[in-house]
């Protein structure tokens, strides 16, 4: 497995290092250009970690750029989340390799209307009266328009969607993106930071090509779909005759994910339809849903390195992503006790009143992570899935009858089944081996079972949410409405007993709930009282249902 202090090696790399090893840059500047028009999500964090990865390894930076062309779909909010996520990814890792904190398209609207005028003056470019369902279909037909040879003079304010600029290069071309390509559509429309100056705005190809040259991007790192268009980005540098330096597009694999969707139209439907609790939801794989959930910022960037750099696309299993986090918290989380739907056992023969320290490891892969005390009592909760009634062969926890450890503490027995009216199991009442805690003469009988408990006396209640995967199919987009193969189960919300070490949790800790899973606050956390979210199983329960 790569760690962050080892180089990745992929094909773009090995590109970079080349173009180094023989002069051709100073330094290596690539960019992260999201448009503002939603959050991000885990695929726009590989993207994020291969280009400020490569600036951190050579020693170069990376701009932060929003691609603002389009005013009806951005916000100033998005502005907001996209920075905010990418520096949680980078910070404290790649922070001072930030070229610009944020550059934006819209800076540079006076540069791309010259150029463009530039374009038509060259004429390598016009203005096209054709709509845009006619310029698709002339197109895709090779067919040219009418108005090829419009002179600029032609030019004047016109109505939205009436009329284009588009590009005059080969309306027979095999790649489409060839074909006289539209640079600029009419948009009257306030800009969220140019306001109402322009009433037209570039394409995404204008301004993704002109934005890297402005910025002196060397290595413009995109994903595969981009691949046809680099001949148009390359048509652009070259019929505006622009100096070198140039920059030169390469493209990768995007990141596919089992049990997802990535589509931001897609995830803006869950949000905007309320199938989720917004874009932090924790089941989201949004960046700011994923930080919700307790993934951490190093998880994350460990996934995106060890996935891998390709040019072929390929689906990645979500128990990549998931093995990445378990990896990370079960060296690093510290364990505690808590029980999520509690039934109740009193030990007959333990004295009232008395409560008892016990020690307690705080992580067994951590040396320095010492012990704590945790209270032990008469009356304690554990887990009702550690008792059955009639149990099936090899089932080793409590039944009647039956013995089990209590992990840090004592061997007990079960002598009688306390029900309410209904027939449920309310209270068991059991003995306890006095002698059985570590030290103590029968310490080492040996009992099949070990479960976890908390002292009903000093638990602290919290509600715990249960999160799962948010799809119940590995492929949601393969076949007939993805909304339709969202998991029932993807959420449970339950009242758990924890012990009382976990009333000063820290929110930026990870803990391991033992035998449970990998909990984080969350922020609906308060003082009086918690809010827990489980950012992980602790073992893959998906795997038995393949």
């Amino acid at each position: 497995m790569t760690t962050e202090t080892e180089r990745p090696s992929d094909f773009i790399r090995d590109i970079v290092a080349a173009d180094l090893r023989a002069g051709k840059y100073k330094q290596i500047c690539t960019r992260f250009p999201p448009e503002p028009n939603g959050y991000l999500h885990i695929g726009h964090a590989k993207s994020i970690c291969l280009n400020f990865g490569i600036t951190r390894e050579f020693g170069g930076i990376c701009n932060i750029r929003m691609d603002d062309t389009n005013p009806i779909k951005e916000e100033a909010e998005y502005v907001e989340s996209i920075m905010t996520d990418v520096h949680w990814l980078i910070d404290g890792w790649a922070d001072n390799h930030v070229g610009g904190a944020p550059f934006y398209a819209s800076d540079y609207f006076d540069r791309f209307y010259e150029h463009a005028v530039d374009l038509i003056r060259k004429g390598k470019a016009y203005v096209c009266d054709m709509t845009s369902e006619e310029t698709d279909a002339y197109r895709r037909l090779g067919k040219a328009s009418n108005f090829r040879d419009r002179s600029i003079e032609e030019s004047g304010e016109f109505a939205d969607n009436t009329h284009t600029l588009r590009a005059k290069i080969d309306m027979k071309a095999p790649n489409v993106w060839l074909r006289d390509p539209v640079l600029y559509r009419i948009r009257h429309a306030s800009h969220h930071r140019t306001g109402d100056k322009w009433c037209i705005y570039p394409m995404y190809d204008w301004a993704h090509t002109l934005s890297d040259y402005v910025e002196g991007i060397t290595h413009s790192v995109c994903t595969l779909e981009f691949e046809v268009h680099r001949p148009l980005y390359d048509w652009i540098l070259s019929a505006l005759e622009l100096p070198e330096p140039r920059p030169h597009q390469y493209e990768f694999a995007r990141l596919n994910l089992t049990y997802s969707v990535m589509s931001k139209r897609k995830l803006i439907q869950l949000v905007n339809e309320k199938l989720v609790n917004g874009w932090d939801d924790p089941r989201m794989l949004t960046i700011s849903g994923l930080r919700r959930r307790g993934v951490t910022a190093s998880a994350l960037r460990a996934f995106a390195y060890n996935v891998g750099i390709t040019k072929y696309p390929s689906m990645t299993d979500m128990a990549v992503l998931e093995h990445t986090m378990r990896d990370e918290f079960n060296r690093n989380a510290a364990r505690r006790l808590a029980v999520l739907r509690p039934i109740k056992i009193v030990l007959t023969n333990y004295p009232e009143g008395k409560i008892e320290e016990l020690d307690a490891i705080n992580n067994p892969e951590d040396p320095k992570a010492a012990t704590r005390e945790i209270p032990f009592s008469r009356e304690l909760y554990i887990e009702s899935d550690d008792f059955m009634e009639t149990p099936p062969p090899k089932y080793f926890r409590l039944r009647p009858g039956g013995e089990v450890r209590l992990k840090y503490a004592y061997i007990i027995k079960c002598d009688e089944v306390v029900k309410d009216g209904a027939g449920k199991v309310v209270e068991l009442r059991c003995t306890v081996d006095l002698d059985s805690k570590s030290g103590g003469p029968t310490a080492g009988r040996k009992v099949k079972g070990t479960i976890h408990w908390v002292s009903a006396a000093q638990a602290i209640d919290a509600e715990v949410r249960l999160y799962d995967r948010l799809f119940s199919v590995p492929e949601p987009d393969a076949s007939g409405d993805f909304k339709s193969f969202i998991n029932p189960n993807s959420l449970e919300v339950v009242t758990a007993n924890c012990e009382p070490a976990l009333a000063t949790a820290d929110p930026e800790a990870r803990y391991q709930f033992e035998r449970l899973g990998y909990f984080a606050l969350d922020l609906d956390s308060t003082r009086e009282k918690q809010v827990w979210n489980r950012t992980i199983t602790l073992r893959d329960t998906w795997a038995k249902l393949k």
